[in-house]
């Protein structure tokens, strides 16, 4: 998933550059508004829990990898875009630090586990669950679906910015001058071993977590108020 240099061409890493700085700028202006006290917290350790699963890297047929990444269980905690935050230090730190990950794909990276995966978890899980209780089992179902989807249609991302190198970027002849291979072999390999073993870890972390969450204390989930919250509105509502 972590796309190194040299596999995207400029027309395609400058491109998600420039759409991730100001999607940068808007989700740290979010925090300070978004961000309870109560989860600040969480903020560090969801960075440092995806940064450690992310490092262990799986190695699968056909040269690729593959690897859970939690933002989908981030995002349903502290808010999808606190989760773009998490991730995307993250991301930085393993680019800079350890090589996983291009330099110049930091922010294509970004958009694909930091943007795609928080979002369609969050709204997915949300979908999902629909009015059903917060403690009801059906929230971690929803959980688990909106961990597998997330990170499918991340990985879908990942093989079509790949996919389309060769007919962005080649020489005059026609030869590749970054990844050399079409979208018939790269959104195959990418969907396919996501689909079927990654994303599927993703799920289970995500209900995993979120069932321990759910068992201890469901007010730390993002948009969800605590009984002594909800007992107060509805005294304030009576008065």
């Amino acid at each position: 998933m972590h796309i190194p240099d040299g596999y995207l061409g400029p027309h395609i890493y400058i491109a998600f550059w420039i759409i991730m700085i100001p999607i940068w700028y808007y989700a740290g202006q979010k925090l300070t508004t978004e961000l309870r006290s109560k989860q600040v917290p969480l903020l560090a350790l969801s960075a440092a829990f995806s940064f450690v699963i992310m490092m262990f890297n799986i190695p699968v047929p056909g040269g690729s990898s593959g690897h859970a990444v939690g933002a989908g269980i981030i995002a349903i905690i502290i808010g999808p875009w606190a989760a773009i935050i998490a991730i995307s230090v993250t991301l930085v730190l393993q680019a800079m630090i350890f090589g996983d990950g291009g330099i110049t794909a930091i922010a294509t990276n970004c958009f694909n586990m930091g943007v795609v995966v928080p979002f369609v978890a969050y709204y997915a899980y949300k979908f999902i669950s629909g009015n059903s209780a917060i403690t009801s089992s059906a929230r971690i179902i929803a959980a688990a679906i909106a961990g597998w989807l997330s990170l499918t249609l991340a990985a879908l991302c990942a093989g079509f910015e790949l996919g389309i190198q060769p007919i962005l970027e080649h020489t005059a002849e026609g030869v590749p001058l970054y990844m050399p291979y079409p979208l018939s072999v790269t959104v195959p390999a990418m969907v396919l071993e996501h689909a079927l073993a990654f994303s599927i870890l993703e799920a289970v972390i995500t209900a995993i977590i979120f069932a321990y969450i759910q068992r201890t204390d469901t007010s730390v989930f993002y948009g969800e108020k605590s009984k002594v919250e909800m007992n107060k509105i509805k005294w304030e509502v009576i008065a």
